[in-house]
């Protein structure tokens, strides 16, 4: 029987999946991408496959997760199967690099950022660029390496001390600093390639946005009762009533670069410009600011899939 597949390496992410399939009868299977064997000489099962690979995966010791999902779409590309965030979603969940040029590709600004191989030449990138600036990492999530320098001295005395991350693809990105006239940030979240929902993100405390990573919650603590995918938070609002003319332009980058759901997520400066600085096709949905609005990430995305899955048994029907 066709079902549907949900590729990932964090169980605790899943979760509000899971609930949502069961409410509305949506058989479906796991796989759990941190190692194992595939088979090229197999075909894939029938049914519809959903890529929530994340960027961050080699923080839970999933060291080549997003690899071994490469391989596996690649797989599953061969043989003709229907993927959620396919290949090329993979390449920008996990490169902002490619993100910023794919999105420029659409008129859609991105911070002006260079792209560092080498601890040694960040100095001279960050002279280049000035300051403020953003160092981050280029495979991030979770804010990764993500630190704001005000001047030179502040980034030399970070770049000498133990605090300075090396990145897991080598490259760090020097990054204009974006000044908002109040410490938020709005995520947009696009469902079978069309828009949802804007949330405003509070920025005050830090640069870790992700809904599933906003509580005071030690990582080790991921998958206990107190995952933060699952906890509390004010620091996400839905904005009802949100209007961006740019929206269109997001909807057919989405659509050119193979993804089906993602947050993406923007911020406008003081004079008004607005920057899009990251690309989430992994995303989550804080409960707590869904409850208030009465809109359901989850509950979209399980009906989205069933409704790819009943095509999908159609077409073999006929």
């Amino acid at each position: 029987m066709s079902k549907v597949f949900v590729i990932h390496e964090n169980s605790a992410w899943v979760e509000p999946l899971r609930a949502a399939f069961a409410q509305d009868g949506t058989p479906y299977e796991e796989w759990f991408l941190d190692q194992g064997v595939l088979d090229l000489r197999s075909p894939p099962p029938a049914g519809v496959f959903y890529n929530r690979m994340s960027a961050s995966s080699h923080t839970r010791d999933h060291r080549f997760a997003a690899e071994y999902t490469g391989a596996v779409l690649a797989w599953l590309e061969r043989h003709g199967g229907t993927i959620v965030n396919d290949s090329r979603a993979l390449r920008l969940e996990i490169s902002k690099v490619a993100q910023y040029e794919a999105l420029t590709k659409f008129g859609l600004r991105t911070p002006e950022t260079l792209a560092v191989v080498g601890k040694s030449n960040i100095t001279a990138a960050a002279a280049t660029l000035g300051f403020p600036l953003i160092l981050k990492h280029n495979r991030g999530g979770k804010g990764l390496g993500v630190r704001l320098f005000l001047s030179a001295a502040a980034l030399e005395q970070h770049l000498e001390s133990d605090e300075f991350e090396e990145p897991v693809d080598g490259i760090t990105l020097v990054q204009r600093y974006i000044q908002a006239p109040e410490p938020f940030i709005t995520r947009l979240e696009f469902i079978g390639g069309r828009f949802l929902y804007a949330v405003r993100v509070d920025t005050s405390e830090g640069f870790q946005l992700c809904p599933a990573d906003a509580c005071q919650v030690d990582n080790s603590a991921i998958g206990s009762a107190a995952c933060p995918a699952v906890a509390p938070s004010e620091k996400f609002q839905i904005l009802k009533g949100y209007e961006n003319p740019a929206i269109p332009k997001y909807e057919s980058f989405i659509a050119a670069n193979g993804i089906g759901i993602a947050g993406i997520e923007i911020i406008t400066d003081q004079n008004g410009v607005t920057y899009t600085y990251d690309v989430n096709t992994n995303t989550n949905y804080n409960p707590d600011a869904e409850a208030r609005a009465g809109l359901f990430g989850m509950r979209t995305i399980a009906r989205h899939l069933r409704s790819l899955l009943d095509r999908e048994f159609a077409a073999q029907a006929a």
